[in-house]
């Protein structure tokens, strides 16, 4: 139900404003541009490839692969992270996208995209949030705790925690979410069925350039 402007702060009306500009374009010029395409996706979607990707704001996946409607499977967190696989009770979001790309979308690939000035992985090296009581951060803190085994590796190598240690955490980060999702029984069964493939990539905001990860090296290139 949408929400009456009347409700909405005179603080927050402008941004609100501006997302209702935005969809108007939207539905203005690219809605009808790929008119035929929304008619098909209004019957199921079947995208191939899913992205575990960052919620940052700056780092969309269907901006930067320039994806069209439907093409790709997307879930968002904070710091792109691939949780280990739990049979524990609780609110398992992101797991839950998991199961249902691989297993009901049945998409071929998955994709890790960590990124650059990740304030998550930044968090997890620098022990931000460590300790949060039942306030501010103690959500994240308990998220970005999964970081803590490669975080001990990296402050190892940097006795400054400068940009240079962040950004090794930042692709530590993709590797470990590559190896929790290798914990999942239904994508080990897959892609050892060559049925699903694992790829691991990192994006620097900075630069504009994705680096693609070799698992074999243990090493990101250029795409």
């Amino acid at each position: 139900m949408p929400v009456p402007l009347s409700f909405i702060s005179a603080a927050a009306m402008p941004r609100f404003t501006r997302l209702i500009e935005g969809y108007r374009r939207f539905r203005d010029k690219e809605w009808p541009r790929e008119r035929e395409r929304w008619a098909e996706l209004a019957e199921g979607q079947s995208p191939k490839v899913m992205v575990i990707a960052c919620a940052d704001s700056r780092t969309d996946p269907a901006m930067i692969f320039d994806a069209h409607p439907g093409e790709i499977f997307v879930v968002r967190n904070i710091a792109a992270l691939a949780p280990p696989y739990e049979t524990t009770a609780g609110l398992h979001g992101t797991s839950a996208a998991l199961e249902f790309g691989v297993t009901q979308l049945e998409v071929q690939e998955i994709l890790v995209l960590g990124h650059g000035s990740c304030g998550g992985c930044a968090a997890a090296l620098t022990g931000r949030f460590d300790g949060a009581p039942s306030g501010e951060g103690r959500f994240i803190a308990d998220w970005v705790s999964m970081l803590h085994p490669v975080r001990d590796e990296v402050r190892a190598h940097h006795h400054d925690l400068d940009s240079d240690a962040v950004r090794e955490m930042e692709w530590e980060a993709v590797k470990l979410s590559l190896a929790n999702l290798r914990t999942f029984p239904w994508i080990v069964e897959r892609e050892s069925e060559r049925r699903l493939k694992l790829h691991g990539a990192h994006f620097s905001i900075a630069e504009g350039r994705l680096w693609v990860l070799d698992e074999a090296e243990g090493t990101f290139h250029p795409a």
